[in-house]
């Protein structure tokens, strides 16, 4: 069976086994579900970016015209629902600054410009048919909602929807946030994460930052 092909929409697989881009970096337990939709992680739910397989295999922009390529880089515990679009460099060659936005083959070569790297940090949800715009920084713990279109760098624990999207509430008080972030439990060892399941099941902060100074 294709490691893409999804049998439920119960099904999620985790992205390091999905992955073959270079220049898309994931880490542990992030995971994507795919079933609706039928989408294949690297040319379905990321859009425009080179360097899976069967773009390299039909051209190279940065040996050919010197590009310099943004890369997507995806945190610990990542849950990126079905439908999902993370949009990427390989469409950055029309300008709104220009006469004409369309893209001629003469012009390619010089007309890219790179948006920067996306980034989704650890623990951020992106909720069924969200699309990511290229070089947004999601942070820790954002929760996407299904349809959002995010344009704009998202702050940690932020939960944001609509188009453009914007902050509906905060997951924790700043408070709270600062301790999340200097816990940091997405970087724990897998053995104190499974012992401290039934706290991070929790809205308790506190009780997160005790089990820590006392594990």
């Amino acid at each position: 069976m294709d490691k893409n092909t999804y049998q439920h929409w119960s099904e999620t697989k985790y992205l390091k086994d999905l992955v073959t881009n270079p220049l898309i970096e994931v880490g542990d337990y992030s995971y994507f579900s795919g079933y609706y939709d039928h989408q294949n992680f690297e040319d379905g739910c990321v859009r425009y970016h080179w360097g899976d397989d069967a773009s390299r295999a039909l051209f190279n922009p940065q040996a050919e015209f010197g590009w310099q390529l943004d890369r997507l880089i995806i945190g610990r515990y990542v849950c990126i629902a079905s439908g999902v679009v993370i949009l990427m460099g390989g469409n950055h060659n029309h300008h709104s600054d220009w006469i004409s936005a369309y893209p001629f083959p003469e012009q390619i070569a010089a007309s890219y410009e790179p948006k920067g790297d996306t980034i989704i940090e650890d623990g951020a949800w992106l909720g069924m048919r969200a699309l990511i715009m290229p070089g947004v920084h999601i942070g820790q713990g954002a929760i996407i909602a299904a349809g959002a279109v995010v344009v704009k760098d998202v702050p940690a624990y932020a939960v944001v929807g609509g188009n453009p999207a914007r902050i509906l509430k905060s997951r924790f008080t700043p408070a709270d946030i600062e301790t999340l972030q200097a816990i940091d439990w997405y970087h724990w060892p897998i053995e104190k994460v499974q012992a401290a399941q039934s706290i991070l099941a929790s809205h308790s902060v506190a009780d997160l930052q005790q089990f820590h100074e006392n594990y």
